[in-house]
């Protein structure tokens, strides 16, 4: 039976104790990005610091996690210790569907716990675990502890956990989420660590009927047919999101060496056909998901105590490539597959990490910081150098690496550099497409490429026309927000249009969600961003560094005047937004 009430787990991790809360609003927030706004007007506080006990940290799924393909992702949100504001991350793997077996729409966490500890959950039971011998542990070494300390359900069992970075309180902190997806932008694992949380396990061990009849069975095959039989998702189970590196090398949009370049005839080595031909391992797929987007590449290291080899297995997409790879110089597939493996244990976010060590070699370059403050020489290219480095960022080695942990620009503020800080609002993505995606991701609402396609539309149009192209970011976000809402694969936004949607909403239920996305997408949007707006967002806070205005792309050097309009203009638009206007 479709329950149109939200169920939510409150934990207070303080006391160790929790109790379920029904909420309304289905009909209004949908779930995932939607429920996670409202959850933060009920329980958020946004005049307090963001490492309050009292600020919550929130999970939530959407209503059609579980019953079609796709529907994977679960939500993440808090207040960033990057910008002090309301935020989103979003994550694959099991979590979603471990908290639908759960019987659950939403975790909740207040409170901080007395010591380190772990939360294991289910649909009976709660349980809060010391787990202080854990502290200082990797990711990938905490991950073996954890399983031992709660048995039993592995396939419908989730493991999210942070690494060191997240116990020191990096702003570039993620969340591991079944060892190859993260929660990795704006600080996750830092919000889950000042709550002194290391790992939360979702057991999953409840179950949840499909809607009866041959209606939602016929669906169900229709939609799987369309993205596993036709070309629609097939380029993310082949070489999945690296062939895009091959792509934007081409057209001059690929930062390369801390963004001095957006083309480089390097690329032939790391390109998404050398990652699979030499490195590629296995596929993996979130559950849930039939397209298996997930690519594993293999290193390997000969151990010191007995001469044998040990295999690493590492996963990889576009961004961790970039970030670890082209914005650093590094042209080995192994070598950039090597670098990730250290921001995986030390749970760091890759393209935070890589663009924010890009700055850094950038600046020892030119004599603003030396080997005194990074520890080990940085060089553009010198992959060893950068697993050192990496390896200090994560685990806050000095005072220069806690500093830089916490944004590039900060670190800048400091020491210099401000000019060369490849950061749109957090260390960019892997995109140097032009004016509105520097605009876009600037202000996009959790600073991130998938917020909006204006990578996309920097790559069809040449014309300079601020009203055309702003309105095309604003037309956009509506539907991304609700398919972010179901809890939606981004990946599949040309599998599930409005109408494919509404359709599998009816299936299962929701008749009155179904017949109202349009308004229901508006609402979240605005929602979402009145939130942020509590905790402090105003467009005038956020700068493009002058790197920004010296790239060139196919259309040339970045045209000062075009961008600064773009920026101003969609802030202005969002501020309109937030005012209801």
């Amino acid at each position: 039976m479709i329950r149109e009430e939200f169920r939510i787990l409150l934990v207070d991790v303080a006391s160790g104790k929790g109790k379920i809360v029904l909420l309304d609003g289905r009909n209004e927030v949908a779930g995932g990005s939607g429920l996670a706004a409202l959850l933060y007007m009920q329980y958020g506080q946004p005049e307090l610091d963001w490492d309050d006990a009292a600020q919550p940290l929130i999970f939530a799924i959407g209503p059609l996690t579980g019953y079609f393909p796709l529907m994977s992702k679960m939500v993440c949100s808090f207040k960033s210790n990057y910008h002090g504001e309301y935020t989103e991350s979003h994550a694959g793997g099991r979590a979603a569907l471990s908290l639908r077996f759960s019987d659950l729409d939403a975790l909740v966490l207040v409170g901080k716990a007395k010591r380190l500890s772990c939360l294991g959950i289910g649909a009976n039971h709660l349980e809060l675990k010391d787990a202080a011998f854990l502290r200082g542990t990797d990711a990938e070494s905490s991950g073996k502890l954890i399983r031992r300390m709660f048995k039993g359900g592995s396939g419908h069992r989730s493991i999210m956990r942070i690494g060191p970075s997240g116990e020191v309180g990096s702003a570039m902190a993620c969340i591991n989420v079944d060892t190859y997806r993260h929660f990795g932008r704006m600080g996750g694992g830092a919000a889950m660590g000042a709550k002194n949380i290391k790992a939360i396990v979702i057991h999953g061990d409840s179950d949840f009927d499909v809607p009866p009849g041959k209606e939602y069975a016929r669906l169900y095959k229709e939609v799987y047919t369309k993205v596993t039989s036709t070309d629609m998702m097939r380029k993310y189970h082949n070489l999945g999101t690296p062939a895009n590196l091959q792509g934007l090398n081409d057209i001059s949009s690929l930062p390369w060496r801390n963004l001095q370049q957006t083309s480089d005839p390097g690329i032939s080595s790391i390109t998404g056909k050398s990652f699979a031909d030499n490195t590629l391992l296995r596929n993996g797929a979130c559950s849930g998901c039939p397209v298996g987007c997930i690519h594993i590449g293999f290193i390997r290291e000969k151990m010191a105590t007995d001469n044998r080899y040990h295999y690493h297995q590492v996963a990889y997409d576009y961004e961790p490539i970039f970030a670890a790879g082209t914005m650093l110089g590094v042209t080995n597939s192994f070598d950039v597959l090597r670098i990730l493996d250290v921001m995986e244990k030390v749970g760091l976010d890759a393209m935070s990490g890589g663009v924010a060590l890009g700055w850094a070699t950038e600046a020892t370059e030119q004599g603003l910081i030396s080997a005194k403050e990074t520890l080990v020489p940085l060089s553009f290219g010198d992959a060893a150098a950068y697993q050192q480095a990496a390896r200090h960022l994560g685990r806050g080695s000095n005072d220069f690496y806690r500093l830089l942990g916490q944004g590039t620009l900060k670190a800048a503020a400091v020491y210099g550099g401000g000019d060369f800080g490849c950061v749109l609002g957090q260390e960019m993505a892997g995109y140097a497409t032009g004016e509105l995606f520097f605009a876009a991701q600037t202000l996009g609402f959790r600073h991130s490429h998938l917020d909006t396609g204006a990578y996309s539309y920097d790559q069809k149009n040449s014309d300079r026309d601020i009203t055309r192209a702003v309105d095309f970011l604003i037309d956009d976000e509506p539907g991304r927000a609700f398919l972010t809402s179901m809890v939606g694969c981004l990946f599949a936004r040309s599998a599930y249009t409005e109408e494919q949607l509404a359709e599998c909403l009816r299936t299962v239920g929701f008749d009155k969600l179904s017949s109202s996305i349009p308004q229901v997408s508006e609402h979240i949007r605005a929602l979402r961003w009145k939130v942020r707006a509590r905790t402090g967002f105003d467009p005038d806070n956020f700068a493009i560094p002058k790197r920004f205005y010296q790239v060139k792309t196919w259309k040339g050097v970045v045209d000062k005047e075009y961008l600064d309009s773009l920026k101003q203009e969609y802030g202005r638009r969002i501020q309109a937004i937030i005012a209801g206007d």
